[in-house]
């Protein structure tokens, strides 16, 4: 299971250049938009550049990634969050525990997208948001064949019991939100 985890350098993923390509204030910004948030769970949290980034606009945060050695590192980043052992298809928490559910570059890597956007549903309350890399064939990021169109995210989306998926514009990346 989980075979397209994240086993490279931890450092990596914080490099610079990658993170630039993340655009991670403009993110953070339209995942928030328009609704409240009190509590938001990162889920596939890697080191915890968004974990990290929602908590610094006030937010209790929580994170789960199947890989036990990010946890460490995203504790370090985030002192205050709470972060499990958990694959996004099996979320260890109650219906409705979060705000916001934010899953950045993860719903391509997981072995089940329909059940892992339903497990994000049941435990959120206002909204969901998938950040992917964009659908094209470039030297960054997973092969062509890992990626996910705006087309099928959309129709994983309605399989998980999801109405309408927004994209708003980003530099590089794919966002899509889903609200309840």
């Amino acid at each position: 299971m989980h075979d397209r985890r994240f086993e490279g350098d931890i450092a990596r993923l914080r490099a610079p250049e990658r993170v630039a390509l993340l655009e991670v204030a403009r993110v953070v910004d339209l995942c928030l938009e328009g609704i409240t948030v009190r509590r938001a769970l990162d889920v596939g949290t890697g080191s915890g550049i968004f974990a990290e980034a929602f908590a610094a606009r006030g937010l209790a945060v929580a994170g789960v990634d199947v890989n036990p050695d990010m946890l460490p590192v995203a504790l370090g980043f985030v002192p205050g969050g709470e972060f499990h052992v958990a694959p996004a298809e099996a979320l260890p928490f109650g219906d409705g525990t979060f705000d916001l559910v934010y899953l950045g570059h993860v719903l391509h890597e997981t072995d089940d997208p329909v059940q892992a956007l339903a497990e994000a549903r049941r435990v959120a309350t206002a909204r969901v948001a998938v950040l992917e890399w964009p659908y094209l064939n470039e030297e960054k990021g997973p092969p062509l064949a890992h990626r996910l169109s705006p087309a099928r995210v959309a129709e994983l989306a309605r399989a998980a019991g999801f109405g309408a998926v927004r994209q708003p514009a980003l530099g590089h990346m794919a966002l899509f939100l889903m609200d309840r």
